[in-house]
């Protein structure tokens, strides 16, 4: 794919504010494009676990503009040569490496971090396994896979197998604020903060409304997925390392975003995640209410009959242990005024 020029990646350096030294991403990328990042973080500015406790790498102020490199989801365990011995002797500690934290100015607790995803440009390679112990049918699937895939600048899709192309849709499959605690949570399931929610739907041009639950928010992002079911029925998706520019903007006044929500031109999502689909079906139905009647002005019976009539309940995934996430999405046709 395109080697990121020297030149480019000089300007944008000098406007990061972290001092350490910048790996070279593979990944491809075209600054020539209507929204130009003020800021930029690189691969060696990762972590892997959420907590209120990890230092931001960079500050911001609302309105930001930023440019990230991600790893794949293994931090280098799998690579476009991998065998079923990667997928056999995965090591789960090093999973999910976030880019971040990102400490956005004037975010408080009780505000929302609206993150709006400009553009995502995916890398060289991309891995799909499954994972001895893992995924929803753990139970049956219990022998290790790897399929590996290579990427060229302009892909649209990628090719499973003869007589298969899967279309490339990338979106990050992890992105949260830190949580209200010390404690070094686990990336894998889904929480109030957001997290591992591995909806498909959140692809560029896509906002995504995160509740502040700590000062400054500390948003991360990685976990990069080029293509996914929804469901992620086997745990992996096809996890590849990705280019994505993002913009941070500070809300206040919106009580509804109890959870992750999310918006596109055509439709308003909401999420809710549980230790089962029917709680989370439920929470997810909740908060499509409290949004038409916060947003809306609508009369909450007038509210759980529009989402029985117009609103579609997605299973996002059911894999990550111990939450799995669902959302509902209405489209915005509906309302003329």
């Amino acid at each position: 794919m395109k080697t990121f020029p020297l030149l480019c990646l000089l300007l944008l350096f000098a406007a990061c504010q972290v001092d350490e030294a910048v790996e070279s991403p593979d990944v491809t990328s075209d600054i020539s494009q209507a929204v130009m990042p003020d800021y930029y973080l690189d691969t060696s500015q990762t972590h892997n676990k959420f907590s209120a406790a990890i230092p931001p790498v960079l500050t911001v102020p609302s309105g930001a503009v930023v440019e990230v490199y991600t790893k794949e989801a293994s931090d280098g365990q799998f690579d476009i040569n991998s065998t079923v011995e990667a997928a056999a002797n995965l090591d789960f500690e090093p999973i999910h490496p976030l880019t971040g934290p990102v400490y956005v100015e004037g975010a408080e607790v009780g505000d929302v971090l609206a993150v709006t995803l400009h553009s995502i440009e995916i890398g060289e390679f991309g891995w799909s396994a499954i994972i001895p112990g893992f995924g929803f049918l753990a139970d049956e699937f219990t022998e290790p896979y790897v399929k590996t895939y290579e990427f060229q600048d302009g892909d649209t899709y990628a090719t499973f197998s003869d007589g298969i192309r899967i279309p490339l849709e990338p979106f990050p499959g992890v992105m949260g604020v830190a949580p209200a605690t010390d404690s070094m949570l686990s990336t894998v399931p889904p929480r109030k903060n957001g997290g591992n929610m591995d909806d498909p739907n959140m692809v560029e041009g896509t906002t995504v409304f995160l509740p502040v639950l700590v000062p400054g928010a500390l948003f991360s992002i990685g976990d990069t997925h080029a293509a996914q079911g929804l469901g992620e029925v086997c745990g992996t998706a096809i996890e590849a390392p990705m280019r994505i520019v993002y913009e941070v903007n500070v809300l206040k006044d919106r009580p509804y975003v109890q959870e992750p929500q999310y918006e596109t031109d055509t439709y308003y999502a909401v999420t809710g995640f549980a230790p089962t689909i029917d709680e989370a079906a439920r929470k997810a139905t909740v908060y499509m209410i409290d949004y038409l009647e916060s947003v809306r002005g609508m009369a909450r019976s007038d509210a759980y009959v529009l989402a029985s009539l117009a609103a579609d309940l997605h299973i996002a995934e059911v894999v990550d242990v111990p939450n799995m996430l669902v959302s509902m999405h209405i489209n915005k046709n509906l309302f003329t005024e």
